[in-house]
């Protein structure tokens, strides 16, 4: 009887390869989150901008045309009827009669204080903007590089569920003929077929989860979901980001001077400082209005254009065109007061509010601190126990591969039970996937420390060569490999295959 076909595939054609590279590339260029976050920065550099512009006055250019008909109070009391026209225009606006522009044309309005810690609290927050932006940044960097790391994962698995298949395919063909021949138990041949049908399974779920990670990445790099992603890496290699030699203590120190999160804080810190500080002295702070004004204005009215006309200040009298007698006039009007709100209460509980605002960001501050030394700490912890399950798998892997061939021979031999090449091929399975998880495991705590960090410079992780390693002057370094004193080894990117 002919062995039984593996299951039909859920993976369509069509797959497009990627690398980790490419895939950070795309998502800085295409994430949506980083897009924001930029134009959150864009915001805030134009806000920046606006308050350094408080030193421009406001520019205002017009016209208008003002007309009265019929009684008209002058300043002694006296009502007159008269019909007047006028028209200005030039800089600024609103010209009536003998009072100045209403709308001047070069124009200040501004309190001191508030224009300047306005321009200091500006930059704060275009500082803390870009940290955020940073801050986004990183934390998409570390899901995009978690996220290939599961495509890689489920490659490696649905290489190993093939493999795991077809040896459990072999085993369950030598039961089957054992039992039909008599040399064998049929319900050994039972029990391999159940296992053949459990990696069958086994191999559908992996191609699933294959999927799963090809979506997810997608989602990240703002790619089709239908797109199906393969990773272009063939080896599971453990990565090591951060060397290990460096304690805790060093990385804790690297990560307050690196993390965007931290930056944006202290800006936010000293946002509330200025703003405290405006508080505080804005009674005393002056403010500023200013206006000046330049154009053509002319007009007349029914009492100069009509006999016996209008007595002028040195007494003669004149007449005049009923419209007309444009001249050129300038305003310039300058006015500085100080304001108490609300008598000096408003301004007490200003200060207060402001004071709170100062102590809120500084509980932030320390909450994001504690933040930042958890994830290093535990990001810490997760690499060291990764490292060392990746020796206890790799020998696994081997021991029981040697063990399934051993097996596997004497069962072709007939000097064992079918039984024992079972628990052999399970056992085999397993270490497969424990290897290759603690791979894949070992390089996401990597990438979780190295953004923790706030992904140093490299020159903030090297170190010098420890002494073991430098050979003393004047003496010839010979040539082959070099044997390395105990403990001194670091962690080295051992390149392992998933078996396929």
């Amino acid at each position: 009887m002919a062995p039984d076909p593996p299951p039909a595939t859920i993976l369509q054609a069509g797959e497009n390869p990627i690398d980790l590279e490419t895939a950070l590339r795309l998502a800085g260029v295409e994430n949506p989150e980083l897009l924001l976050a930029r134009q959150r920065i864009s915001e805030v550099t134009a806000q920046r901008q606006l308050a350094v512009a408080q030193i421009l006055p406001n520019l205002n250019v017009g016209t208008n045309f003002d007309q009265h008909t019929g009684a008209l109070q002058q300043s002694n009391g006296n009502i007159l009827n008269v019909n007047r026209d006028a028209l200005y225009f030039g800089m600024g606006a609103n010209a009536v009669a003998a009072g100045t522009l209403q709308i001047p044309g070069l124009n200040y309005n501004l309190n001191v204080g508030e224009a300047w810690y306005g321009f200091l609290s500006s930059r704060q927050r275009e500082r803390t903007a870009a940290a955020a932006a940073e801050a986004t940044n990183n934390d998409v960097l570390l899901r995009v590089c978690l996220a290939y790391l599961d495509l890689l994962r489920g490659e490696g698995r649905r290489a190993i569920a093939k493999k795991n298949r077809d040896e459990a395919a072999q085993v369950e063909r030598i039961t089957r003929d054992f039992a039909e021949t008599g040399q064998g138990r049929k319900a050994d041949a039972d029990r391999a077929a159940v296992d053949l049908r459990q990696r069958d399974a086994a191999l559908s779920q992996a191609e699933a989860a294959t999927l799963v990670a090809s979506t997810r990445l997608c989602q990240l790099l703002n790619l089709d979901p239908s797109t199906r992603l393969k990773p272009i890496d063939g080896w599971a290699v453990p990565a090591p980001l951060v060397p290990d030699p460096i304690p805790l203590t060093e990385l804790l120190a690297i990560a307050l001077l690196q993390r965007p999160e931290l930056a944006a804080r202290r800006s936010e810190v000293r946002t509330a400082l200025y703003d405290l500080s405006l508080s505080k002295i804005l009674p005393f702070s002056p403010n500023v209005i200013l206006g000046f004004s330049a154009g053509g204005f002319g007009g007349g009215s029914n009492l100069i254009s009509t006999p016996p006309g209008f007595l002028n200040s040195n007494g003669q009298v004149f007449t005049d065109p009923r419209f007309g007698n444009f001249a050129a006039r300038t305003d310039l009007d300058v006015a500085v007061f100080w304001t108490f709100r609300n008598m000096g209460v408003g301004n007490v509980a200003l200060i207060r509010a402001a004071d709170s605002r100062v102590r809120q960001s500084q509980f932030r501050e320390m909450e994001t601190l504690n933040l930042v030394r958890g994830q290093v700490a535990e990001s810490h912890a997760l690499v060291s126990a990764q490292y060392l399950q990746i020796d206890a798998g790799e020998r696994a892997a081997r021991s029981s591969q040697a063990a399934f061939s051993q097996d596997l021979e004497r069962i072709r031999g007939g000097q064992g039970l079918p039984l024992e090449v079972l628990d052999s091929m399970r056992l085999l399975g397993r270490s497969r996937y424990e290897y290759l998880d603690a791979i894949i495991d070992y390089n996401r705590a990597q990438f979780q420390l190295w953004v923790a960090l706030g992904r140093p410079p490299a020159g903030y992780l090297a170190r010098p060569v420890p002494p073991e390693f430098v050979p003393p002057s004047g003496l010839p370094i010979p040539p082959g490999p070099r044997v390395l004193p105990p403990g001194a080894l670091l962690p080295i990117a051992t390149s392992v295959r998933p078996q396929s």
